[in-house]
């Protein structure tokens, strides 16, 4: 049982801590103060749903509908395209961070970026449901404690970052370091764009 339990962890940390798009937006909204806990509860939720349908065999369904994956992936594109470009003209009229918080999203907006991160990743569904669930159902008996394990890892990690981030905030105080952020955001959104259009 803490064999699979832990295993589940360190495995859901070890795909969930790379960094991509869902990651650096649940960054800035932590050092924005808004929206945090709805932002983090889409992510981690999501996360959820996906390890739980991976591990209940879904991954078998998304492995034989190949056409559903090419829709996000290319939605995942434009709405990821949109997004670094936004980042990049922010970072043209630096704010404070301050300026930012003025400025920040509203609940609706925020939820609904954080959903459209999550979902519209295809990778999501290779990493999460595929690759999680099969590594899940490796473990025979204990693939439900693997399970466990590895939505503990989603629940730790969202709630960290989200909440962790304003330590870093007399850091990113600046108009500078904001303008940094906004661009390599910008730039972390449309490389995954590219990567994601390029298959």
């Amino acid at each position: 049982m803490l064999d699979s339990l832990a295993s589940g962890l360190l495995t859901g940390l070890t795909l969930i801590i790379a960094i991509g798009a869902q990651n650096a937006y649940v960054l800035r909204q932590g050092l924005l103060r808004a929206h945090v806990g709805p932002v983090v509860a889409v992510c981690a939720i999501s996360d959820l749903v996906l390890i739980v349908a991976g591990v209940s065999g879904i991954g078998t369904i998304v492995e034989q509908a190949g056409w559903i994956l090419d829709v996000v992936r290319w939605l995942g594109v434009a709405f990821l395209t949109w997004y670094g470009v936004s980042s990049l003209l922010r970072a043209r009229r630096p704010q404070s961070l301050e300026a930012a918080r003025a400025g920040a999203p509203s609940l609706r907006a925020a939820v609904t970026t954080a959903v459209a991160l999550t979902w519209l990743n295809p990778h999501v569904y290779l990493d999460t449901v595929l690759l999680l669930g099969s590594i899940a159902n490796a473990q025979g008996e204990g693939r439900w404690w693997f399970t466990v394990g590895a939505c503990t890892a989603s629940i730790v990690w969202f709630t960290g970052l989200g909440y962790g981030a304003r330590l870093a905030e007399r850091a990113l105080a600046t108009p500078r370091a904001w303008r940094i952020l906004d661009v390599l955001i910008g730039l972390t959104m449309l490389a995954i764009a590219v990567k994601l259009a390029l298959g």
